[in-house]
């Protein structure tokens, strides 16, 4: 799975829960980044846990190497980490860990909730999710870098108008436009001047009546002519 593919697999159940519980999409799915190395590392293979929770999970636990840091020194170490049946399901636990926090403190991670996401980086960190001292830079790089902050935006704060949907319609319009200006300059050239049509524009001439560009192979002038074969080698036709 590649990485856009990855981000994809990962949005519409983050920003879910985003709407739900009011947890960034976007710090969701950077910390499944970081944590998981894009879904290929072995806790991600191996109990679908996508965000290094500790524990035991919904499909028991399994016990995995990792680095933490001590006193901002790094050190390997071996914990047991919660194993899931599903990647849906380890995003599910990962947003029931940050709206909940832990029994000594339920609000532990309460500052992720509505904020954006260089805030909701901070305060992740802040409470205790990991001991690197540069997570929150990571996570705010991933972001940055995989325009990630756009999931943020619901679709009523977008508005009715979904920015790629607009650009594409102007595009066909544009297109439209084009095809309509083509047609108008074949049909007055087509008037003017006509002769049979020469060996050097037979294909491009067969090739618009094939594409319903001209009615049929009717004679035109040079022009004409000439218009359908540069049509035809910048491959409109």
């Amino acid at each position: 799975m590649n990485k856009t593919d990855f981000i994809s697999t990962l949005a519409a159940c983050s920003v879910s829960d985003m709407q739900r519980t009011g947890i960034p999409a976007s710090l969701t799915i950077a910390q499944a980044i970081l944590e998981s190395n894009w879904g290929t590392s072995g806790l991600a293979q191996q109990a679908n846990n996508l965000f290094g929770i500790k524990g035991k999970g919904p499909a028991g636990s399994v016990d995995m190497p990792t680095t933490e840091y001590v006193k901002g020194k790094p050190a390997k170490v071996t914990a047991s980490f919660r194993k899931y049946h599903s990647w849906t399901e380890s995003i599910a636990d990962h947003s029931e860990l940050l709206l909940k926090g832990t029994r000594d403190n339920p609000t532990r991670y309460h500052g992720v909730l509505h904020a954006d996401y260089k805030k909701a980086a901070e305060a992740v960190w802040k409470g205790g999710y990991a001991t690197d001292p540069e997570y929150p830079a990571k996570l705010i790089r991933i972001i940055e870098t995989y325009q990630l902050m756009q999931y943020d935006t619901t679709d009523n704060e977008k508005g009715d108008a979904d920015p790629m949907q607009t650009a594409e319609l102007q595009q066909l319009q544009d297109l439209r436009k084009r095809v309509e200006d083509l047609e108008g300059q074949l049909s007055r050239l087509t008037a003017k001047d006509q002769m049979q049509t020469p060996a050097w524009a037979e294909s491009a001439v067969q090739s618009a009546v094939a594409t319903g560009l001209i009615d049929t192979p009717v004679q035109g002038s040079y022009d004409f002519y000439r218009m359908l074969a540069v049509l035809k080698r910048l491959k409109f036709l």
